[in-house]
């Protein structure tokens, strides 16, 4: 399956919203698409995976040193996700504790406000 990446500028933050699966093929795709918008000067991140279908160790890694390197910044990075899959992923890996998990890119937005 391809990954579909959309990013957009809302307010003090930066959007990605991905699509399909973030596996050790697709993941260097979205750490692209992150690296592009630290490097344009967004550091308040809010990923969106509502759409993902599929989550490996690669993306896992991924969104941790996105994560390491908008703290360095002063920055934040939350993730959009209501898939029980895919939240259980997190759960398992202790990353629930780590990342902002929100329902909605507004909660994200009212959480890092």
């Amino acid at each position: 399956m391809e990954l579909a990446l959309t990013s957009r500028t809302d307010g003090d933050f930066e959007i990605i919203e991905v699509g399909g699966e973030i596996d050790v093929y697709t993941a260097p795709r979205l750490r692209e698409a992150i690296v592009t918008a630290v490097d344009a000067g967004h550091t308040r991140l809010i990923i969106d995976v509502q759409r993902v279908d599929f989550l490996d160790s690669t993306g896992l890694g991924v969104l941790v040193g996105a994560l390491k390197r908008v703290r360095a910044d002063g920055g934040s990075l939350d993730i959009v996700c209501t898939q029980e899959r895919i939240l259980k992923i997190f759960q398992i890996t202790g990353l629930d504790k780590v990342f902002g998990l929100h329902t909605s890119v507004e909660d994200a937005r009212s959480a890092s406000a």
